[in-house]
């Protein structure tokens, strides 16, 4: 995939929410997330074995440990049956880095433990 292609699906994920918000004219982002937290609890349900993105706690995948951040998983009738480490050019596990530690400075600063 082109860098321009990447650089603009990036931007568009960034401003995403903005534009339901201003599609709905409902002031509220609602639609979203319900219909993705539907799919997920369908893939689980139903055994689809479906991969979808997910918010889940990694080990050393993606050479993070210890935090919950969004990853590609596969979900079945055990929940999370794997996550799916996609291989990353060095900027993009830069970028990933980069938010498992604000997710990580987050939690620190709410002083969960």
């Amino acid at each position: 995939m082109a860098q321009l292609t990447i650089n603009k699906l990036v931007e568009r994920t960034i401003e995403g929410g903005a534009e339901i918000v201003s599609l709905l004219k409902t002031g509220s982002a609602f639609y979203a997330p319900s219909a993705a937290i539907t799919q997920m609890a369908e893939a689980i349900i139903l055994d689809k074995k479906e991969i979808l993105p997910c918010a889940t706690y990694l080990d050393g995948e993606y050479e993070i440990e210890g935090t919950v951040i969004g990853v590609p998983v596969k979900l079945g009738k055990n929940g999370i049956e794997q996550i799916i480490e996609l291989e990353l050019t060095t900027e993009e596990k830069q970028a990933l880095a980069k938010s498992a530690g604000a997710v990580q400075e987050l939690v620190k600063s709410m002083k969960l433990s």
